[in-house]
């Protein structure tokens, strides 16, 4: 009979196969939806169901799927709610019947989900059971996948009368609803039962399920828990040779603790060893940065970031240093590192352009320099404050017809502008690649309120980059050419454009602008907002970020959040100002977890991957 699916409250017979949003994967799902999908599955077998793609806006009061373990939405019966762009295991199972919903809201729409539904028989639950061996190896139902709700597994673990029984829990990921117990509470990951017997019991109740767990078991003598090993504080076992070796192999550090160092370690001033060649890499290794403090570097190169590198690795045209340290006040060899001046020169200088002083021989470094000044000097948003009339004069607002402000810009010339490709991207009810429903507003300080330097621009043509990814936001950058030239004033002015050598090193102070709400989910702000905030080093935005951040990107906020670009700000620029306070255009606003959330900083495009494609474009 195969498994059964409902879709849109449609019955009809389908053998296993899949099931997506709507238009998944050339189009964006649309808005306002409420799609239902019922399976069944035979007597006697369950439904398993398997997401291949799922890319649904992060705020789950928005768009959201829902799984249940039965075939009508009952709060009680489901297993699972999911939004954003989630990493962990997404594979469901349910009894012999499942109901997929599919809730959007009006806006903000993503590309959706596809995923696989199959059955399985019920006799392959695979839990539970007596084992007798001095080790062994156990897990919850169908892990690494998630676990199915209400479900009991008991194991038996019966090893020799003189010994004891250690159990280490490799990964544990229980949902609230679901229950592990052996006959005390459990808080830590390696239990110790002093005893040869021990029963475990894992039960889930009918609604929420989560990964599970895996597990391994060993039987020890009681006078040595860890024979041959060395045993870390929290019960674990490891190696002896992983003793005081640099690594936090325990995992609580209990195995780097009053350490003697050997010859090839350096002894931190928290009493930790570490290898040598740690010292002086940039990286604090020993935790209290005794391994980075008074790097002399003696027959090597000092980087700016103290690391220490061959002298040999100096201005060879890679970045040896990290921080391109290393690739400055070198030859005027032409490198990747390098301003390349007009006349086919190169100078190593770190950002020369428009910085007031010549340093090209033909002057180029100085040349096409009348953009990236406001009236002042000072100088998407969350926890930002109202600009001032005429400060950010590179500010755009781009208005679709029927839409009204939907994404931010930056003027490049009189008649070029720049923003993101995904503000362009069409959708099944909007043509937004079609360039003649935009309308661009330059000199704009507060929505639908024009004045005498407030211009508006029908749009020519969109040149989005050929290679942009929707999901995964790469290549995020597009051009608008306006259908007529401006007059550049006080209020309508360019920013500066880096060179593709530009450097913006993490910690440097940037603006970010824009009419985009003022609190995810919130309403888009009237009047222009702006705020300050700090460039992140590419490591750690990869790292908060699960690694979806390329090179093409670039991210700022604060670790605290509070202050962010938001939804109605994507397209408009990341400004950064060098030491004459002109400012150049670092980023362009593309995506990010939420809006001003902690540890999840912004990201933006990089401007300087694209210098040479923008003059390509545009000329500019």
């Amino acid at each position: 009979m195969g498994v059964l699916v409902w879709v849109k409250q449609e019955l009809f017979s389908i053998n296993p196969g899949f099931v997506h949003s709507p238009g998944f994967p050339y189009y964006l799902y649309p808005a306002n939806l409420n799609l239902q999908w019922r399976l069944r599955a035979d007597p006697g077998h369950r439904v398993r169901l398997d997401f291949h793609s799922l890319i649904l806006e992060d705020d789950c009061q928005h768009d959201f799927i829902k799984a249940y373990d039965s075939l009508a939405p009952i709060e009680k019966r489901a297993l699972t709610e999911q939004c954003g762009h989630p990493q962990k295991s997404l594979s469901f199972i349910s009894g012999n019947v499942m109901l997929l919903t599919l809730v959007t809201n009006e806006e903000n729409n993503f590309p959706g989900f596809k995923a696989s539904y199959f059955q399985i028989p019920v006799t392959k639950l695979n839990c539970g059971g007596t084992m007798t061996e001095d080790k062994g190896l156990f897990s919850s139902p169908f892990f690494p996948s998630n676990y199915p709700p209400s479900t009991s597994c008991v194991w038996n673990i019966e090893v020799a009368k003189e010994k004891f029984v250690k159990v280490d829990f490799k990964k544990f990921f229980v949902g609230n609803q679901s229950d592990i117990s052996l006959c005390l509470l459990l808080l830590t990951f390696v239990i110790t039962i002093k005893s040869n017997k021990v029963t475990i019991t894992f039960n889930s109740d009918s609604s929420y399920v989560d990964q599970g767990f895996t597990a391994e078991y060993e039987a020890f003598i009681p006078t040595d828990s860890c024979p041959g090993r060395f045993q870390c504080n929290n019960s674990l076992c490891i190696s002896k040779i992983s003793q005081c070796d640099g690594w936090n192999d325990c995992g609580d550090n209990s195995d780097e603790i009053n350490c003697t160092c050997d010859a090839s370690q350096i002894q931190c001033k928290n009493g930790h060893c570490k290898p040598k060649s740690w010292l002086c890499d940039g990286i604090d290794d020993c935790g209290d940065n005794t391994d980075e403090q008074n790097c002399t570097c003696p027959g090597k190169f000092k980087c700016s970031n103290n690391r220490c590198i061959k002298k040999t690795l100096q201005c060879n045209g890679r970045d040896d240093c990290g921080d391109n340290s290393d690739e400055l006040n070198c030859t005027s060899v032409c490198s990747a590192f390098t301003f390349h001046c007009s006349n086919g020169l190169c100078i190593s200088k770190l950002n020369p352009e428009c910085d007031g002083v010549q340093d090209c021989e033909d002057g180029s470094d100085e040349a096409n320099c009348d953009c990236g000044t406001n009236l002042y000097s000072s100088t998407r948003i969350v926890g930002g404050q109202s600009a001032s009339v005429g400060e950010w004069p590179w500010q755009v607002s781009l208005h679709f017809k029927g839409l009204g402000h939907v994404c931010g810009a930056s003027v490049l010339s009189d008649r070029w502008l720049l923003t993101a490709a995904h503000c362009v991207q069409d959708t099944t009810v909007y043509k937004l690649s079609h360039a003649d429903q935009w309308e661009a507003f330059l000199g704009l300080h507060v929505q639908n309120q024009t004045n005498e330097w407030t211009v508006k621009r029908g749009v020519k043509q969109i040149i989005a980059h050929r290679y942009y990814n929707r999901y995964t936001e790469d290549n995020d950058i597009a051009l608008m050419e306006l259908d007529t030239r401006v007059s550049l004033t006080q209020h309508i002015r360019p920013i500066c454009l880096p060179s593709s050598t530009y450097y913006f090193h993490s910690d440097q102070e940037a603006w970010i602008t824009g009419w985009g709400t003022t609190l995810q989910g919130g309403v888009s702000a009237s009047v222009l907002q702006m705020a300050e905030i700090l460039i992140f080093s590419s490591r750690l935005c990869n790292l908060l970020l699960y690694y979806r951040v390329t090179d093409n990107m670039l991210c700022a906020g604060f670790l605290s959040g509070g202050v962010d670009t938001c939804q109605g700000d994507s397209g408009g620029p990341l400004s950064v100002a060098n030491s004459h306070g002109r400012f150049f255009l670092a980023g362009v606003t593309s995506w990010g977890k939420g809006c001003a959330l902690s540890f999840r900083p912004g990201v933006y495009t990089r401007v300087t991957k694209y210098r040479s494609w923008i003059k390509e474009k545009s000329g500019v």
